[in-house]
Order: C-alpha cells, then structure tokens, then sequence
C-alpha cells in the first residue's frame, strides 16, 4: 500500500495503527505538502500538486493507495475527482482524531472511510434499491 500524505507527518504509532485496520503492509508514505494561495484560481494550484506526485500512469491503475486528505476541504474535494480520474475509482481516506486528554494534542487513527463503497451504496439508493 502506498500512502498519499496530503496533511501533516504520520507518526509512527499511526502508521501501526493503519497497518493493523488494513492488514496490509505499507510499501511507502509519500509526503506532499499542501499550501494553495486563496487569492489565486485552486484548479492550477492543483494541476502543479499533481505534477509533484512521484507515481506513474500504470501504478495509479494498480497500485493499492490510502489517501490523508489536506484539512481544506475545497482541496479535498478537488483532490478526490483528479484521484477518481486517474484510478478510476474513489480511494480510501484516513480520519484522524484527537486523543483525549493528550498533552500535547496527539491524533490517532480514528477509521479508514471506503469512499468507493459509499459511493456504490449511495447508487443502489439512486435507483430505488435497497442500501
């Protein structure tokens, strides 16, 4: 599995815990930084992102991915249908959550959000069906 971090670093006690829910292991973390100018138009800031992500035509197609989207939703959003174009479906995304009463504020993995599932559910409901 390889890791799409669009938010701060994973720690290491994150990366196990992920390890754990998808029983897979984690083939690499790929950091990418996310600063988009609000006063600038966001689907170039977008195209220029995507250029920084080190993976190929092919292993966009089939490569196991697990997305940390950035907190800025307009990004997420955008983010998610440039990813659903290449893969050819919706990947995965962590949702993180404070640990109570942490000191210093720490984060854990709260669940892994199966976005492509929902998606299938949600049109089953589209047409009438039952979810």
């Amino acid at each position: 599995m390889i890791i799409l971090n669009f938010s701060h670093p994973l720690t290491n006690d994150q990366l196990e815990q992920i390890r754990d829910m998808v029983n897979e292991p984690i083939e690499k973390v790929i950091p990418l930084a996310v600063h988009f100018d609000n006063g600038l138009p966001f689907l170039p800031q977008l195209e220029a992102l995507m250029r920084k992500i080190p993976v190929e035509s092919l292993e966009w197609q089939s490569a196991t991915f697990l997305i940390n989207p950035p907190s800025l939703n307009f990004i997420t959003a955008l983010l998610l249908a440039e990813l659903h174009g290449r893969m050819g479906y919706f990947p995965p995304i962590l949702r993180l959550r404070p640990v109570e009463g942490a000191l210093p504020p720490r984060y854990e993995v709260a669940e892994i959000l199966n976005l492509q599932q929902v998606r299938e559910v949600a049109r089953k409901g589209r047409y009438g069906e039952e979810a």
